[in-house]
């Protein structure tokens, strides 16, 4: 109803937007995901108005950017400079807020920090640096090796050397570190839709205003954001004159995260598609690649344990597609009294691999024509098919979907995804109980109230304009 009927203009989706971020942030200091010695307890009264604050500022964000899209489609829509002043005042409350939905920043500042103690991250967890910051670190990944590559290890290296190791300066340097990369990733979508025929500000209203971007790349402070920053400007320079750049880019995008070396097969075929014959295509992208990876993995330090760091272990718990079937079906095969339960989850998780690479293989051979698009997609279905997801591997796929999603339709039916992804994780990253749900859909609910009644406060005789 809001979205239909509730006058629009950029003003009033700023203002909303920023109220939301405010309570956000606000909330985020009781409910948030503090460091240990200033966590509360989730019964405390601090921490249940925190939660509900959260909630409330999550609502009015998603209601914000909806009629923000709802402007996009109107007479005289904004224009994408327009919408970057948006993403800044709305990103604003965040900067000084404490992490909020994950504590795998504070798993980076400790990884970080082994590095510079020249600490094998890839053989021995945060436990091993002992001290503070791995205090911080959630206990399942206390052991677990980082799984992140040499370039983003270097980052945080660099930064735990700039910030002394010391807890506040390295949470805000990591959020800026975050900020760099959301603001790589506006810089490439306005050019990454041209090319594929579609609206910049819808692509920038998808993929960069995003609540999800807003939420858990600058308020959790991921560094999915600069994996996708650097592939999208990766992808921008293949598109030029300039392939070999482009290669270079989006290697340094795997680097960060392993997931954005699907990356190379679209500077691949741009490469093919800008004239270039196959075979030197594929060559130079590789010999870009091979350079790339051997550069920045001795300027690291960090030697090759990445690789094999790629099968790190995931949550017990987390709710990925096979991950539940695999669950489900190792308590049938428990209650049957058979030896093979054990296998049931990895098994699972075998099949849900195998699918993701024939989906990827399918994508490609139906869209090569399109391989900003075909990216997308074959990253939205290795996120989905995984062993593990999080509210913001969405952000895998969706990021170059809005720079070049073929119609309108898809881009609502990506939105909705959105808007439920958005409310999904609890503001302290942990596991929910029944009271926290109750706290946590209380406070969407008064969010909806309060706009409600704005609504009706504008419908009123005597307000002039009624929609």
């Amino acid at each position: 109803m809001l979205a239909t009927a509730f006058p629009v203009d950029l003003r009033r989706c700023q203002v909303l937007g920023l109220a939301g971020t405010a309570f956000l942030a606000a909330g985020g200091g009781t409910a948030g995901a503090l460091p240990v010695r200033d966590l509360l307890a989730p019964s405390s009264a601090e921490a249940a108005l925190g939660l509900i604050g959260v909630y409330f500022g999550v609502v009015l964000l998603i209601a914000a950017w909806a009629l923000l899209g709802r402007l996009l489609l109107g007479d005289g829509p904004p224009a994408p400079r327009a919408l970057l002043v948006t993403l800044a005042v709305w990103a604003a409350p965040l900067l000084l807020a404490p992490p909020l939905f994950s504590r795998d920043v504070y798993s980076y500042l400790a990884q970080g920090a082994m590095v510079e103690a020249h600490l094998d991250v890839y053989t021995h967890g945060p436990s091993r640096l002992g001290g503070p910051l791995a205090d911080e670190v959630a206990p399942l990944w206390q052991h677990t090796g980082a799984p992140y590559g040499p370039v983003f290890l270097a980052l945080a290296s660099g930064l735990s050397a700039l910030t002394s190791g010391e807890l506040p300066a390295g949470l805000f340097g990591m959020r800026l570190v975050a900020l760099l990369g959301v603001a790589l990733m506006a810089a490439a979508l306005p050019p990454l839709a041209r090319h594929s025929g579609a609206d910049p500000a819808a692509a920038l209203w998808l993929g960069a205003l995003n609540p999800l971007v807003l939420l858990h790349l600058i308020a959790g402070a991921h560094n999915d954001a600069v994996m996708l920053g650097l592939l999208g400007l990766g992808l921008v320079a293949a598109l030029g004159r300039w392939p070999v750049l482009g290669a270079v880019l989006v290697t340094l995008a795997a680097l960060v995260k392993a997931p954005a070396v699907l990356g190379l097969a679209a500077v691949v075929v741009l490469q093919v598609r800008a004239g270039r014959p196959p075979a030197r295509a594929v060559l130079t992208t590789a010999a870009a690649t091979a350079a790339t990876t051997v550069a920045a993995t001795a300027v690291a330090g960090t030697g090759y344990g990445w690789i094999g760091a790629l099968d790190t272990p995931v949550s017990p718990h987390n709710w990925a597609l096979t991950s539940l079937l695999g669950r489900a079906t190792r308590a049938l095969l428990e209650g049957l009294g058979s030896d093979l339960a054990p296998l049931a989850v990895p098994a699972w998780h075998a099949l849900g691999v195998a699918a993701a690479v024939v989906a990827v293989a399918v994508i490609w051979l139906r869209l090569r024509p399109r391989p900003v698009y075909a990216l997308g997609l074959s990253l939205a279905a290795v996120a989905a098919l995984g062993p593990a997801i999080r509210p913001w591997y969405a952000l895998w796929g969706l990021f170059l979907i809005a720079a070049a999603a073929p119609s309108a339709s898809v881009r609502h039916r990506v939105a909705a995804v959105t808007g439920v992804l958005a409310l999904a994780t609890l503001p302290s990253g942990g596991p929910a109980d029944t009271g926290q749900l109750v706290l946590a859909v209380s406070g969407g609910v008064l969010a909806v109230v309060v706009l409600f009644q704005a609504h009706q406060a504008e419908l009123a005789p005597g307000r002039g304009r009624t929609a």
